[in-house]
């Protein structure tokens, strides 16, 4: 194998990982914002169960009227 087949052979090998290497970038900004959705989503379903139970925890434990 020549010098020239060799550098052929090493710059070919360098574009493919240099797509593969974009590739997963690109995956992993798409699961940054996939996951900073669903903390998003987390923290709202957290504050909506503090309220519920807020909300429950204030009315007072009082016998039904019928009794």
């Amino acid at each position: 194998m020549t010098i020239e087949e060799r550098m052929a052979d090493l710059e070919i090998r360098q574009a493919f990982q240099d797509d593969t290497i974009q590739e997963l970038n690109d995956v992993i900004v798409a699961q940054q914002r996939l996951l900073a959705r669903m903390e998003t989503q987390l923290q709202l379903l957290a504050q909506r169960q503090n309220d519920l139970h807020n909300q429950f925890d204030e009315t007072p434990n009082e016998p039904p009227p019928h009794y």
